[in-house]
Formats: structure tokens, sequence, C-alpha cells
């Protein structure tokens, strides 16, 4: 699906907007706060998944029926045209558990098999348009993305790996919040792995804090070709903004690594390559990680400013019903 009306932001517009961080200084001391949590602790609990009720499942059936009349186009479908009178209050915590809470929610209970794929994607789309405003994941103004395994190779630096099987390294997108919702799940592996950016923070801050200065510096980012040949090989983006007690933080293994393919970009120094590999050794710890699988109906939300994800390889069964499908939104949250 593309973009076209004006209240969709452009990629370009939407990166710009998530990179406007603000930034006063170094942190000294931890960060802490709710966004600072660890995944073994939230493994044992379940307060971070709201299950839908058969009434919440019946309000959506009625939106659908209203989101419908606008037409098969999901771009026309705004707030006003998805009426979720209940759901919305509900929604609106999600909203600030996003912003300024553990960064996640796990949405449970959609009935994906019973409504099929095309009202499974307009109730996606009207939950997204309650939580903010979308945004296109790539130049071509894709604002719906399809996560499926395309057969495309997963070590061709100009493929996107969710096109692939493979496994994706730690990561965020260029949008406050993206999401994810499960119509068909893996017939083996394809976790969903996140980890606290502030608790990776605050655990390197304790650990190596001569290291912590060189995240607030721009690192380079491979562009991958996003700008379809005609824009930047790279550009220069500084992992951690802090400002009013807040960290936001910004890491995308892959493309801070493979930039160095490029003609004219020197080698990692040794203390770069120090600090990236040890910010990813701490992103990996048992202590830090929560693994998630996830069920048709699910819908994953995540905050990009203080939430890394990840994925593990997976493998598609012979069938359509085997064959992992995620729909996938981008969203800039309301200020």
């Amino acid at each position: 699906m593309s973009a076209a009306a004006s209240d969709h932001l452009s990629f370009g517009a939407q990166a710009l907007r998530y990179f406007d961080r603000p930034h006063e200084r170094l942190p000294t001391a931890p960060v802490g706060g709710p966004g600072a949590w660890r995944g073994p602790d939230l493994a044992a609990r379940t307060d971070w998944i709201a299950c839908l009720t058969a009434a919440d499942v019946a309000e959506l059936d009625a939106a659908i029926a209203v989101a419908s009349g606008r037409g098969p186009d999901l771009r026309h479908v705004r707030r006003e045209d998805f009426p979720l009178p209940t759901l919305a209050p509900r929604i609106a915590e999600w909203t600030r558990e996003l912003a300024d809470g553990r960064g996640f929610v796990l949405v449970r209970g959609l009935p994906v098999a019973r409504w099929g794929d095309e009202r499974s994607a307009l109730v996606f789309w009207g939950l997204g348009r309650h939580l903010g405003e979308p945004g296109a994941q790539n130049p071509a103004d894709e604002l719906l993305g399809h996560v499926i395994d395309m057969g495309e190779e997963a070590a061709n630096p100009f493929v996107r790996r969710y096109r692939t099987a493979g496994d994706i390294a730690y990561h965020c997108d260029l949008a406050d919040v993206v999401g994810l919702l499960c119509l068909r799940a893996a017939a083996r592996g394809g976790a969903s792995r996140i980890v606290s950016s502030v608790s990776v923070f605050d655990t390197l801050l304790a650990a190596r804090p001569d290291f912590v200065p060189r995240l607030f510096e721009p690192f380079r980012l491979d562009t991958r070709d996003d700008g379809g040949g005609h824009g930047p090989q790279w550009v220069d983006v500084p992992p951690c903004r802090y400002a009013g007690g807040r960290l936001r933080t910004f890491y995308h293994s892959d493309y801070f690594r493979s930039v160095v393919r490029h003609a004219g970009v020197p080698p990692f120094s040794d203390e770069e390559r120090a600090v990236l590999d040890r910010y990813e050794e701490i992103a990996a710890s048992p202590d830090l990680h929560l693994d998630m699988h996830f069920e048709p109906g699910d819908v994953q939300l995540v905050s990009n400013h203080t939430v890394l994800h990840a994925r593990a390889a997976y493998e598609d069964g012979p069938g359509p019903a085997q064959r992992r499908h995620l729909l996938r939104l981008w969203l800039s949250l309301r200020r």
C-alpha cells in the first residue's frame, strides 16, 4: 500500500521527526526509570500482555463495518472512521506505556483466522490510527508492510532482512513505534527478542564508563540503497541522546557495521569496534533480554526510543498455513 494523503508521513519526514531528539549532556549516573526493565523479571509476569475480551472483539467487528464504507484503500480510513468508544481509553493507556513506560505492549486476541487477511489488516490499521500517525517504511511509500520470506538472500547487503527467513540483529526502526500483527506463525523459530536500551546503557555505564561518550557521537549508518540509488550511501547518526532525564537510543547493528563496505569509509577504530561489540554483548545477555513467540492474532507494539528488537531465524512449513506472515506499521506518536 502506498501513501498519498497528507496526513501520512513520508519516509524522509518521519525519519527527520524521529531523529529530532533533544540532547543536553552525557548522563553520569544510571538513567533508570520504568523503561529500564530486565527480561527475566517480565517473563515471570503477564501485565505487559493486554488480552482482548469478547466485548472488545465485538467493538472491533462494529468498527470494521463502519470503516468498510470508506472503500478498499486503507489510506482513506481515518481515526474517526474506525470508532472504538470503549477501547479508545485502553489504547490511550498503551500509548502512554510506549511513550513513558516500559516501551512495549503485546496485545493478544485478534480473531485473524475468522476475519481473514484483508479485514485483519483493516483492524490493524484502525488500531494504528488510534495510536498515532502512520508513516512510510521506505522511499516507495509503503505504509503497511508484509514481513514474509520472499526467498531473497539474507547475506545480500541490498536486501532488507525482513524479506528473508534469516535472523535479524538488534536494531531500531525510523519511527516512534513499530507495530507487528501476526497473521500466521512460522512452523519453527522466528522468536521476537527485545531488550531495554536503557538497561543496556546503564549496564555499560557501570562496566565501561569510558565507552559512554562514543555513543553520543555519530556513527555512519549504511542506507542500504534506500534512496533507490539517488540518495547518500550513508548518514551520520549519534546512537544516544539525553535530555530531561530521558535517554533516547537509535541502534542498528547491521547498518552500522556494513557501512565500511563503501569506498571512502575508513575501517572502524579499535575503540569504535570495542564499543559496538560490548554494547551488543550486553544486549544479548539472558539477564536483560525478553523473548516472545507470536501467536496468530498477537500485536506487538515497541518503542524505537527505549527498546531494541531482533528476530531469530525461522523455517516455514510446506503449506500456506505454515508460512510466517506478519503485518507491520511504523507510527509517530502524537506530541
